[in-house]
């Protein structure tokens, strides 16, 4: 059977012949990477065991990785869906049994006529990276509760940083977009925005192979290059690109602007001062009090080892990465735990907007916020804003946050979009 090289064509075909247990005509579509790790028999075998009648073949849903690989989810029965990365090549480059990702909807407060977006290559060299300008039409408007300036002239810029992991220019988490709500949000109100994949996200085998990787080469190159880029686009005022960071990328984001000069200020969101370590160990107990169990309370205890080894005095470069957090190297760790947010921002003289949620239990207003306030609270040029009914993606809703408050399909705060853009707009650095 020849396969089309359309991701969508190629992963209904795929879907088909699970249904009809072809599993062999599927094993040879695999790439190399995939055919070393999943033979024919053991696709057999995972599918009976997993996959439950197929009651019909459902429309595929497309979601770019990168400039190369798609992810296409196709429903195979209720609750259920074969998701593929498919190749330019049409060939599979992972292959598993999920619940259906239901497509991104913008939300209320983007307009889509609004701006248009392009893409554009971060960086040079092998580490180069993917991401998407998003450029607002004619003058600023007005949007919402928010007046914003009217009038042709030169518009302030914003290069978005994700959070920790290898996420891609959206920050995409199961159905959810939080970057791509704010590139959206942003540019319906006059804001250029650039956002793009984290290198751990394209390029993760050679990251992965780099010896002495750390947090600063995960984020300030591609930062750097961004500002620059987003400098560089028509109708965009180079001298008002700034730089706004959630979760780890708010507190890589002083970084930033103490490596590059021209960065107009900083918009953190979420962005964690207490160390990352110790921040753990109380995340994974937040998490056992709510599931209380064996297996909870073995993993506070693997935790509370791992983090011991990170904040003691023997860690070293040559600590293996799996006596340690995450699998992170121990040359990563040793940057974050030398590395002080707080007085990277203080000595930065740019403006500068920190926005928490008071519902977040993974960055905290107890334990997080008061670093900020402490080292930058008297100054006249930082404003700090607690969005109480936010969680740590500043969605708003009820009651204590948890892992599963995240999963439905929902959109950063209305609220806190316009907080940003009013800022962004009216900020001169």
């Amino acid at each position: 059977m020849t396969m089309e090289t359309d991701p969508a064509v190629t992963a209904v075909a795929v879907a088909e012949l699970a249904q009809q247990g072809r599993f062999a005509e599927i094993a040879e579509l695999f790439a190399p990477p995939l055919r070393a790790a999943l033979s024919a028999e053991t696709l057999g075998a995972a599918w009976a065991a997993g996959s439950g009648p197929v009651t019909a073949i459902g429309e595929p849903v497309s979601e770019r990785i990168d400039a190369a690989l798609v992810r296409v989810s196709v429903p195979v029965r209720e609750g259920l869906a074969l998701v593929m990365v498919v190749g330019r090549d049409g060939l599979l480059h992972g292959l598993w049994l999920a619940a259906p990702t239901p497509p991104w909807e913008p939300p209320p407060y983007a307009d889509p006529a609004a701006f248009a977006e392009h893409d554009v290559t971060v960086g040079d060299g092998p580490l180069a990276v993917s991401g998407t300008v998003t450029l607002p039409h004619g003058p600023l408007a007005v949007s919402g509760t928010v007046s914003l300036p009217h009038g042709p002239g030169p518009r302030p810029g914003v290069v978005l940083l994700s959070g920790g992991g290898p996420f891609d220019r959206d920050a995409t988490s199961g159905a959810n977009k939080p970057l791509k709500d704010l590139a959206w949000g942003l540019a319906s109100r006059g804001v250029a925005v650039l956002r793009f994949d984290k290198v751990t996200h394209t390029h993760s085998d050679q990251v992965a192979d780099t010896p002495g990787f750390t947090m600063a080469d995960e984020y300030v190159p591609h930062a750097v290059a961004a500002v620059r880029l987003l400098q560089r686009q028509p109708g965009v005022d180079p001298g008002r690109v700034f730089v706004l960071g959630h979760s780890m990328g708010g507190k890589v984001a002083p970084r930033v602007a103490a490596a590059e000069a021209s960065v107009a200020g900083l918009v953190i969101m979420a962005g964690d001062t207490q160390p990352m370590h110790q921040a753990a160990v109380r995340v994974v107990r937040y998490l056992a009090a709510l599931d209380p169990g064996p297996a909870m309370a073995a993993a506070v205890e693997a935790v509370t080892l791992q983090a011991e080894v990170i904040g003691g005095p023997g860690l070293t470069p040559s600590t293996p990465a799996e006596s340690l957090l995450f699998g992170w190297s121990a040359a990563y760790w040793l940057d974050l735990r030398g590395y002080d947010p707080v007085a990277t921002a203080a000595a930065v003289d740019r403006p500068m907007l920190i926005l928490q949620g008071g519902r977040d239990y993974q960055v905290t207003v107890e334990d997080d916020l008061p670093g900020w306030r402490a080292g930058l609270g008297h100054r006249r040029d930082v404003t700090i804003h607690v969005h109480d009914a936010d969680d740590h993606l500043f969605f708003p809703g009820e009651g204590p946050s948890t892992p599963a408050g995240y999963e439905p399909a929902q959109h950063v705060d209305p609220v806190v979009v316009a907080e940003i853009a009013k800022w962004l707009v009216q900020m001169t650095p």
